[in-house]
């Protein structure tokens, strides 16, 4: 092979090599893109106010509308408002009537006896009486079949 030979045989691979990484860039291109990883978003709670706005001249006529000693009744009451559920302010306090309620109105009673239910003794006479029957009926039978 002379020199001739061996640079057209290095062109032609040149060449190929060329093209093969052209084929290889244009496969990539054409191959979707991965998704990017979820990332999960912290909790938005809804709020159906966000956003809204009102014209300054209606609040003030809405504050003009209010008494100051109204607003002030209200901030009082409210501060002296219940803390936590359980507590009962003292002018909604039930009164001492205990007279006829059950457990004297502290909300206990004391538990009734264990007992069977009404009509338990009914049904277990009709039961002996049927069971009595039976046997009489049994005997018949086995006296029958003696004979």
């Amino acid at each position: 092979m002379g020199d001739d030979d061996i640079k057209k045989e290095l062109a032609k691979l040149k060449k190929e090599l060329a093209d093969q990484k052209a084929e290889v860039e244009a496969l990539k291109a054409a191959q979707p893109k991965p998704k990017p990883e979820f990332k999960e978003q912290p909790y938005q709670r809804y709020d159906p106010t966000e956003g809204m706005t009102m014209p300054l001249s209606t609040l003030r006529d809405m504050v003009n509308a209010v008494p100051d000693r109204v607003m002030r009744d209200v901030v009082f009451r409210d501060a002296r408002a219940p803390q936590s559920p359980g507590m009962i302010p003292s002018s909604q306090e039930v009164s001492n009537v205990r007279g006829n309620i059950a457990g004297g109105g502290t909300g206990y009673v004391d538990p009734r006896p264990l007992s069977n239910p009404p009509g338990v003794a009914q049904a277990d006479k009709l039961m002996d009486e049927q069971d009595r029957r039976d046997r009489a009926e049994l005997a018949q039978r086995l006296a029958a079949l003696k004979r």
